[in-house]
């Protein structure tokens, strides 16, 4: 099954793909209440107070959750204040219905910029550090089509002032992104085989 790489740099970014228990929870706890209250200001409603414990309980379940996706959706936070940046990559299958939704998507998601990866090829970067709409919170996208699979790396800020310089760590994510997959050996895995030449 195919999933995803890439090699963020410990110093800048904390994963939160495969940290359980207490490794990461203070940064995936942060980084969560931050998209929770940007989704509350997407939808124009007030952070509740109970919101802290929402991200508690979703910070628990969140690598349960990444850890069936099976390496399709990688995740990071930014290491020194989680509530700056979170990264998600994802790999998903190009289905019909997949690319409908990408061509509905609304006009100012038109305005990329070619981005450069040395394992998916040329693909498109939106950064949104302004939206239009008030209450969205500055993102940037990176997409790479594969015609089996897209492959898209979203990163959400929390603060539009310092977002495009945290951005840069972002970027040297998505240059990492990389698909692999589980080669299936015949036979028996501890014999090597070779055919004999014609």
């Amino acid at each position: 099954m195919p999933r995803l790489q890439a090699d963020a740099n410990v110093d800048l970014w904390v994963p939160v793909t495969g940290s359980f228990g207490l490794r990461g929870r203070r940064h995936r706890k942060a980084a969560i209440r931050m998209l929770i209250n940007q989704g509350a200001g997407l939808t124009g409603a007030a952070p509740r107070p109970g919101s802290g414990f929402a991200a508690w309980a979703a910070s628990q379940a969140t690598p349960l959750l990444l850890r069936k996706a099976a390496g399709r959706i990688l995740v990071w936070v930014w290491k020194a204040e989680p509530e700056q940046m979170v990264v998600i990559a994802q790999l998903q299958e190009a289905t019909p219905q997949l690319r409908t939704a990408r061509a509905m998507m609304p006009m100012e998601y038109d305005d990329t910029e070619d981005f450069r990866n040395p394992h998916l090829g040329t693909g498109e970067k939106l950064a949104m550090e302004l939206p239009s709409k008030p209450g969205t919170p500055p993102f940037a996208t990176y997409t790479w089509d594969t015609g089996t699979h897209l492959v898209t790396l979203t990163a959400v800020g929390g603060d539009r002032e310092r977002f495009g310089i945290v951005l840069r760590g972002a970027d040297d994510i998505a240059r990492t992104l990389r698909i692999v997959d589980d080669i299936a050996l015949q036979g028996d895995p501890t014999v090597l085989r070779i055919n004999p030449s014609a």
